[in-house]
């Protein structure tokens, strides 16, 4: 058995590792791409315009560099923050910046009538959003959004550049010690590609279960 294999339990802490950034990660990342993909859509120009300056930003450049700008560079504006949450802010900022132009594609969907039977209706804009125009497009953010979430456990591997022991790290730590290259990157292909397969089951079994919580609703 190759010496390497003894050091699988490392890789393993690093795949929680791995799971706890994209948890994190995905989650700011969905509240920056709301926030951000709501006020692209303001007439309010003060909103809109560095909204779209952000993205235009975070979606420009590279991921790379903001990960080395958010560990390296921030502290000299007073700014420190650890590895853990310089990997979880850059990759949810900049996981954020891709999403929100799925918020706005899929509110921009929905058809013109359904705007006017809101107001037909006299709902307010905050009624209008909640009861008719987010569950609407909610439908068609799920099976994007999944392909995100995905693509940010992927980008996780990044982080093993400011000495975060994910996956990625803990497995170039057992090639260093072993002289194996095959066993650990074998290792970390398979535990990532389980975990993308899970993220696209568990996302398909929501989008599945929303869809026909959505169609009983039409029903009654």
């Amino acid at each position: 058995m190759p010496e390497s294999v003894e050091f699988l339990p490392l890789i393993l802490r690093g795949a929680i590792l791995t799971v706890e950034l994209t948890v994190l990660g995905s989650l700011l990342g969905l509240m920056v791409a709301f926030a951000v993909g709501f006020a692209r859509l303001t007439k309010t120009v003060w909103l809109r315009v560095p909204a779209r300056v952000f993205m235009e930003f975070f979606r420009g450049t590279s991921l790379f560099v903001q990960l080395f700008w958010v560990y390296f560079a921030l502290p000299l504006f007073g700014i420190s923050l650890t590895p853990f949450q310089a990997g979880v802010v850059c990759l949810g900022l900049n996981a954020g910046a891709y999403m929100s132009e799925i918020v706005r594609g899929a509110m921009l969907a929905i058809p013109r009538e359904q705007f006017e039977a809101c107001i037909a209706l006299n709902l307010n804009k905050g009624q209008r959003l909640r009861y008719v125009l987010l569950p609407q497009a909610l439908r068609l953010m799920i099976p994007p959004f999944s392909n995100s979430v995905v693509e940010l456990l992927k980008s996780t591997s990044i982080v093993s550049l400011i000495s975060l022991s994910e996956m990625t790290f803990r497995a170039q730590g057992v090639r260093v010690q072993t002289g194996d290259t095959a066993v650990p990157f074998v290792s970390i292909l398979i535990i990532y590609y389980v975990l993308a397969t899970s993220l696209w089951s568990l996302m398909g079994r929501l989008e599945h279960r929303y869809a026909g919580s959505r169609s009983g609703e039409r029903e009654k």
